[in-house]
């Protein structure tokens, strides 16, 4: 939610000046209400929401304001990320799918040769196995010349070893998604254009329920407006409660996109890291060292070896009994789903891992010798410290893969729905602006001073955890200070204009 229920004390609901004059007489009747004055005329501080209420009104209107271009261009470019899955498909579908289904697979390693021709310069890394009857297997190479991150894809049908295509994949993203979620991300402005996104996600939450909570708060006829809009508004109340219900149904999923999205930003994702670790809730990884040989865990771009056994550099094992054998293995020990395969190197073995992110999750893990295909680690998703369980869950909902395509459509959704708000809260903006000398201006916001009528007990607490949410979410806690300080100077300029001769 952008610019909801934002207003002046004086004219709460008004849509023309006729209204705005009784709105304000209004609005001086519930100002007593709320605790103005007391029986015998004595003045005492309002308290609980009447003194927090203008504070979130004054903090939702300026972040609302500023805020929202960004996180309107990450909602649209958001939406365009989660339509990248059947678009991938559907560009990439003679790389992604077979002529014709076979009666039986090829061996892996006949597969692997196979990509290995077509491509004698990469370095192959791991084999993604074809995941079902009508898909290719992927074989993914180090190749030359390629930007760091990016690694070499071949496609290869896996019934006549029919090389389908070569892309240039980022992890399992093909070049569309890819650039769609670098997009997304970035912009495709480096690592400058990652404090756009951060800077979004980190005041989506703040938004949003402060939204929630002017919503909630506010007064009205029927309960029912307050999670159906009131189609019998008009101008700015039939915006503001369009503005308000949508916002409220979806606050949650704002609220769950800016968590998931802070865990892999710059700054606030290496704290939330770092406190992950200090409770034990590390994503752990399967060990693939082998004989006592430094475990390097699941590293999947650590082989150096063809899975036939032929050593492709000097710090190979010497002993491979091949890429069939290790995943026959794996399957054995109930890695079955989607498998990953990744390629020994010096001291490590095998590791194959389940790939399958829909619910019910596939993710176990073992890693197997390759001097005999034994079964040196297991790791099962059940295993996972529950904060890593959760992270991995978030994370996957906010890619779009928990649900497939259901959670394709929850995530389209609440993009359209972030950029009706944003549309709303601006519309909104601009039926309340000054139009006496026709002068673009911001409208008026919630008066200054409303953090000194908080009662103490109130402001303490508040003043702690913003510190503390400020210092763990950085961008989020440095845009609020330039926010203060723009304030205090804009305040101060007026004062001067105002005491001036």
């Amino acid at each position: 939610m952008s610019l909801e229920d934002v207003q002046d004390v004086r004219t709460p609901d008004a849509d023309t000046p006729a209204d705005r004059t009784t709105a304000g007489s209004t609005t001086a009747a519930t100002g007593s209400e709320a605790g103005g004055t007391a029986a015998g005329g004595a003045r005492r501080s309002p308290g609980g929401w009447a003194a927090l209420r203008p504070l979130l009104l004054r903090m939702h209107f300026y972040a609302g304001l500023l805020i929202a271009p960004l996180l309107f261009v990450a909602a649209a470019t958001g939406l365009l990320y989660a339509a990248s899955w059947q678009a991938e498909a559907i560009v990439y579908a003679d790389e992604l799918t077979v002529d014709r289904v076979g009666d039986r697979p090829l061996a892996l390693s006949a597969q692997v040769a196979a990509a290995r021709g077509a491509e004698p310069r990469g370095e192959i890394v791991s084999v993604w196995p074809a995941p079902d009857a009508e898909a290719t297997t992927r074989v993914i190479m180090e190749s030359p010349g390629l930007p760091e991150g990016e690694t070499l894809t071949v496609f290869v049908d896996p019934y006549t070893a029919e090389v389908r295509g070569q892309l240039a994949t980022v992890g399992d993203a093909l070049p569309l998604r890819a650039w769609l979620s670098e997009f997304h991300s970035s912009l495709h402005l480096g690592e400058f254009g990652r404090n756009y996104s951060e800077l979004a996600a980190s005041w989506l939450w703040v938004v949003a329920l402060g939204g929630l909570a002017l919503w909630i708060g506010r007064r009205r006829e029927r309960a029912s407006e307050l999670v159906v809009p009131d189609r019998t508004a008009t101008g700015r109340r039939r915006t503001l409660s369009w503005h308000g219900t949508v916002g409220l149904w979806a606050v949650a999923g704002l609220v769950v996109l800016s968590a998931t999205g802070l865990t892999w930003s710059r700054y606030a994702g290496e704290n939330i890291g770092q406190l992950q670790d200090r409770l034990g809730g590390a994503t752990p990884a399967v060990s693939a060292a082998v004989n006592g040989g430094p475990d390097g865990g699941a590293d999947e771009h650590a082989g150096h070896v063809m899975p036939d056994g032929t050593p492709m550099a000097p710090a190979a094992p010497t002993a491979d009994l091949g890429i069939d054998r290790a995943v026959e293995a794996a399957r054995a020990a109930g890695v079955t789903e989607s498998l990953q395969v990744t390629l020994p190197s010096q001291g490590k073995g095998y590791v194959v891992k389940e790939k399958d992110k829909l619910v019910p999750v596939h993710l176990d893990a073992v890693s197997v010798d390759p001097a005999d295909a034994r079964v040196m680690d297991e790791l099962r998703f059940a295993d996972y410290p529950l904060l890593a369980q959760l992270t991995r869950f978030g994370i996957d909902l906010h890619m779009g893969m928990t649900f497939g395509l259901a959670n394709q459509l929850a995530l389209a959704a609440l993009a359209v729905a972030v950029m009706f708000l944003v549309f709303w809260g601006y519309r909104m903006w601009w039926l309340r602006r000054p139009t006496k000398h026709r002068a673009l201006s911001v409208g008026h916001a919630q008066p200054r001073g409303a953090w000194r009528k908080l009662p103490v007990t109130v402001l303490l607490p508040l003043a702690a955890v913003t510190a503390v949410v400020g210092w763990f979410v950085p961008m989020l806690g440095i845009s609020l200070v330039a926010f203060l300080v723009l304030d205090a100077v804009l305040g101060f300029a007026a004062g001067r204009r105002t005491s001036a001769p």
